[in-house]
């Protein structure tokens, strides 16, 4: 508990004035420290199942608060990943339980912003390959909106009554780290919530200002692995081999007529061929090309049957090319890194919208179109949504720089770019004040 909280006087901790009014005096004390807790996680990043110190900071801060703090929750396909979720509960009297995610892991990147509190780390990924590491996606904006969100409730208990499940979660960033807590029983351990609720910074809104939709939100995502298998030689005699480069060719362009041409345009595919390799010489004609794809849609039936569509193109332009029946293409969809649609309950949206309009003004709120991004923030809700979940975006860059871009048309840094940071200061206040302001809404007295 920090010192100027606890000197707010009671009565605005017990509700007395308005609740706009009341969220603003509760956080404006504690956004200096806030603020250099951001610096410190972003100066300081981990990859996906290595958040072991970021953890560890959420866990602290959590328990200083009087939250019942677990960690190290987490179980994995691989055995030398371990565990590093974050649960921390408060309860306060008899009501539903919400569940609030922040995700934690950082970026294989190297950090390009010259922030006075840029990353510096390097570290060796699973195959041995130096990178830098970059919180390039937001996350240290979420663990820190989690910490001023948890000192809010803490110290606004006379406002909401129920439960707050607030969850640090690993690994969003190779979309395998919810589905990692859930698989350790995390709502058999620590209860099921009645919603489950999250933010993510945008690249492309002004600080301040907050985005939602009511349906899908975001896509499902899956990884899928294709082997081009053909028949080796001398690059002088491609009559005596297989030429799996030139097979592979075809197939990268074949994939694509899958959207233009198998699927209907009011219900959006975005597959995207993000890897290829194959060979090692001038000369030499391989044995195998090595494709990675990226498959997003939103509705379940729509991935299978594109998934279908993949396997059946890539095998019948190798029969078409004379490959032999045991050297013909395997196609391996993604057993870990593949997470469902985000998807917003509507009638929790529309209720949650009215809140954040309520909270930070109508003019600063704006109603989204639906992204082909995707995120694992949905298995929460577990299969055919059973648990109502709702996530929104919050701007995180500074207005002038949005408004230098919509006069000039020059991009934006994204998500995922080395030269991507928020504001702040205004993005930490507005997720704070928001995402609290939704908590107190389900949680009622």
């Amino acid at each position: 508990m920090t010192r100027s909280l606890a000197l707010l006087p009671a009565m605005l901790l017990m509700g007395a004035a308005s609740a706009d009014d009341g969220l603003d005096r509760l956080i404006a004390p504690a956004l200096p420290s806030l603020v250099e807790t951001y610096e410190q996680i972003h100066t300081n990043p981990e990859l996906s199942h290595y958040e072991e110190k970021t953890a560890a900071l959420l866990a602290g801060k959590l328990r200083a608060l009087g939250y019942e703090v677990t960690t190290g929750i987490g179980k994995y396909d691989k055995p030398q990943w371990k565990g590093h979720g974050v649960v921390a509960l408060l309860g306060n009297g008899a009501g539903p339980t919400v569940l609030v995610r922040a995700d934690m892991d950082a970026l294989p990147l190297e950090e390009k912003t010259d922030l006075p509190y840029a990353s510096k780390v390097k570290t060796k990924t699973d195959t041995g390959q130096e990178v830098g590491v970059m919180h390039a996606c937001g996350h240290d904006i979420h663990v820190t909106t989690l910490i001023g969100l948890a000192q809010v409730l803490a110290q606004a208990k006379g406002r909401w009554r129920g439960t707050v499940m607030l969850v640090g979660q690993p690994a969003e960033e190779t979309i395998d780290g919810a589905k990692a807590m859930l698989a350790d029983g995390l709502y058999a351990r620590f209860g099921r919530p009645d919603f489950a609720v999250a933010l993510h910074d945008s690249s492309e809104l002004e600080a301040g200002k907050l985005t939602y939709t009511s349906g899908y939100f975001l896509a499902s995502a899956t990884a899928i692995d294709i082997a081009i298998r053909g028949i080796g030689g001398h690059a002088s005699r491609p009559e005596s081999a297989r030429d799996p480069i030139v097979l592979a060719a075809q197939v990268v362009l074949a994939l694509q007529t899958i959207v233009s041409r198998e699927n209907s345009p009011f219900d959006p595919v975005v597959l995207t061929i993000g890897s290829i390799h194959g060979g090692t010489r001038y000369n030499i004609i391989p044995d195998e090309v090595k494709l990675q794809l990226s498959l997003r849609t939103y509705r379940e039936e729509v991935r299978q049957r594109i998934l279908a569509s993949i396997e059946r193109i890539a095998k019948n332009t190798a029969l078409a090319a004379g490959v032999p029946e045991d050297r013909l293409p395997i196609v391996k969809p993604s057993d870990t890194e593949v997470t469902p649609a985000t998807y917003n309950a509507p009638a929790l949206a529309n209720r949650l919208g009215a809140v954040l309009k309520r909270t930070v003004g109508e003019d600063n709120v704006t109603e989204m179109t639906r992204r082909m991004g995707s995120e694992d923030f949905g298995r929460f809700g577990l299969e055919d949504h059973q648990i109502p979940t709702f996530m929104f975006g919050l701007g995180a860059v500074a207005p002038e720089k949005v408004a230098q871009s919509r006069r000039t048309g020059a991009q934006l840094p994204s998500l995922h770019s080395p030269l991507f940071y928020p504001l702040p200061e205004p993005t930490i206040r507005t997720g704070v004040k928001a995402m609290s302001a939704v908590v107190m809404e389900l949680l009622r007295p």
